[in-house]
């Protein structure tokens, strides 16, 4: 890839998206989405890593959906299963992680 096709790759991109309708969110979208969040929370509770931010994205989530908003539902509860499989990356990654620091 060329450095003109590089620079001309994001802006065309962020075009393409900004001009692609957008279909609003069901019900459904919004239920799938929030048991995905809840998996991938309680994944991360059995591992004792829950954050709190994880929790409050999940709430927001469920008063927009209980609202009617599903659109913005939906963004939340995919913004808290990122959360939540980020906090579980962490919390797998330091357990191996300590022991390469620690054990010598």
């Amino acid at each position: 890839m060329t450095m003109f096709s590089r620079a001309l790759a994001l802006p065309l991109g962020a075009l393409l998206l900004a001009t692609t309708p957008v279909l609003a969110a069901s019900e459904a979208d919004y239920k799938a989405a929030y048991a995905a969040a809840e998996a991938a929370n309680k994944e991360a509770g059995g591992l004792r890593n829950q954050w709190t931010t994880t929790a409050s994205t999940l709430a927001d989530s469920k008063k927009a959906g209980d609202a009617g908003d599903f659109d913005k539902a939906v963004a939340s509860a995919k913004e808290a299963e990122a959360l939540a499989k980020a906090s579980v990356f962490q919390a797998k990654n330091e357990k191996q992680l300590w022991k390469d620091e620690a054990i010598r």
